[in-house]
């Protein structure tokens, strides 16, 4: 079924992606003012997050850990805007799939994308995943 959506498709509410990153939701939209992540937004303005957000939120949380301040991250890190190809999209496909799947399966599904090994791409989130994935088995 991951193999059915893309990975900037808006599937995930902030309470997944705080317990995931580890964030709280005020610094998860700081970096959103910050124009480093591009959430998806539902007709009622919830923040719905992709694949890719989770995967840019984890690097910041990385980078952040290692001393690096929001001026040196928007330095290494290219500003997403809404009309960027890595925005969040809401589908009709992703709104379908979204409420279809538990919220197990949304967990399950995105730890299989986490995990998987991409070219060029180093895994800064086996650490974090480990910690999420012992809170929800």
């Amino acid at each position: 079924m991951a193999d059915e959506i893309r990975r900037n498709m808006a599937l995930f509410p902030i309470g997944i992606v705080m317990k995931l990153t580890d964030l709280t939701a005020r610094q998860i939209r700081y970096y959103e003012q910050h124009e480093l992540i591009v959430p998806a937004r539902t007709s009622g303005n919830q923040r719905l997050f992709s694949f890719n957000d989770v995967e840019r939120l984890l690097e910041i949380k990385s980078l952040i850990e290692k001393g690096v301040n929001i001026a040196g991250i928007k330095q290494v890190m290219n500003p997403v805007s809404k009309e960027s190809e890595d925005a969040t999209i809401v589908s009709e496909q992703s709104e379908v799939k979204r409420r279809e799947l538990s919220d197990q399966q949304l967990h399950r599904m995105l730890k299989q994308q986490l995990l998987e090994k991409r070219p060029g791409r180093a895994s800064l989130i086996q650490g974090q995943l480990t910690r999420f994935l012992n809170n929800k088995h």
